[in-house]
């Protein structure tokens, strides 16, 4: 499950980690053309060209995902071709600025390019906090289809690997409804840390909902890594 050193940043490796075993830096510069390969995944910033896909995907999985999703404003902006194009120029932005690290999550297909095959999911870094903080808070979704071949616990990990890792964070968090039991398995699984219940934490599917909160450290994801 373990990822693969990014494609492109191979030369940089070692000076990041030496970063990052330090306080933290005051700023990432992760290029947007990283790739990140798993075992059966491709995991790659978001691209223009992956707005008709996305808007395919968010259809197939619009009843799938929402009651884990904050609704739109507009019910059919989910779906708009112009508010996905926007939506990626937006995370390609926040990435370039080391304020969010959003990926496509694709299949490894052979004799194909990696990060070319098909998006089946998403995880992403959300709000990155530098300074005394280094932190940032973990998201993920897996399309419908996907579901329960270990899929977004690969994705997951190697998000987190790249987080602690090549973007210098000290700390990811996880927020998960009670009752959300696959992603709940999941984030326990991966050996995060419960840190307590957060009562009316986020507004989804149209109500204020608890959320029970995770974390990991820099530390933390290493002692683990040494010791499976």
């Amino acid at each position: 499950m373990s990822a693969r050193a990014s494609r492109g940043d191979e030369a940089n490796a070692g000076g990041d980690e030496a970063k990052a075993d330090a306080a933290g830096p005051e700023r990432a510069r992760v290029p947007l053309s990283v790739v990140i390969e798993t075992e059966r995944l491709v995991l790659r910033p978001y691209r223009p060209s992956d707005v008709r896909p996305l808007r395919a995907f968010a259809i197939e999985n619009e009843e799938h995902l929402r009651p884990w999703s904050p609704r739109p404003r507009v019910p059919s902006a989910a779906r708009s071709i112009v508010e996905i194009a926007k939506r990626v120029a937006a995370q390609r932005k926040l990435w370039r600025e080391d304020r969010g690290y959003a990926f496509a999550v694709t299949l490894r297909v052979p004799d194909v390019r990696p990060g070319a095959g098909p998006i089946v999911g998403r995880v992403a870094l959300n709000e990155v906090v530098r300074g005394a903080f280094q932190n940032a808070y973990l998201g993920y979704l897996i399309g419908r289809a996907w579901e329960g071949r270990g899929l977004a616990r690969e994705a997951v990990a190697a998000a987190v690997d790249f987080g602690l890792g090549r973007a210098g964070l000290h700390r990811l968090q996880a927020a998960i409804m009670p009752h959300n039991g696959r992603s709940l398995a999941l984030i326990r699984a991966l050996g995060l840390r419960e840190e307590g219940l957060a009562r009316g934490y986020l507004r989804i599917d149209g109500a204020w909902r608890d959320h029970v909160i995770f974390a990991v450290t820099r530390e933390d994801w290493r002692a683990r890594a040494a010791d499976p």
